[in-house]
């Protein structure tokens, strides 16, 4: 593995931490105060997301990843950490479904990383 595919893919799971809290966290943690506060909230936590995500894409894509690559890349990333987010810190319930989705990104993956 080169060193750009491990430097996006650390970058991509490092911003998608963030942006899962941008995006579910204030679910549990604002659920009484106004949507406003919640989407200011939001935004600055995902300013965050994006320092990390567009040098992730543009380090991937100068490393040689496809578009189409760098986004199948953030989908399996995204369901790697939301799973865990959803069931630990939301404290919702397991649902094989979230295997299956993981199963069918797989097959995504397979089919944009074949030569």
């Amino acid at each position: 593995m080169n060193t750009a595919f491990l430097q996006t893919t650390g970058l991509l799971v490092l911003s998608n931490l963030f942006m899962t809290f941008a995006w579910y966290g204030h679910l549990k943690n604002l659920k009484g105060s106004p949507w406003i506060v919640a989407a200011l909230i939001s935004w600055g936590i995902a300013l965050f997301e994006y320092l990390l995500q567009v040098p992730a894409n543009r380090i991937g894509h100068a490393g040689g990843l496809e578009l189409g690559q760098l986004k199948i890349m953030q989908e399996i990333i995204t369901l790697c950490v939301f799973v865990p987010f959803a069931l630990l810190y939301m404290g919702e319930r397991w649902k094989w479904d979230y295997l299956w989705a993981f199963l069918c990104i797989i097959g995504a993956v397979y089919f944009v990383f074949r030569k």
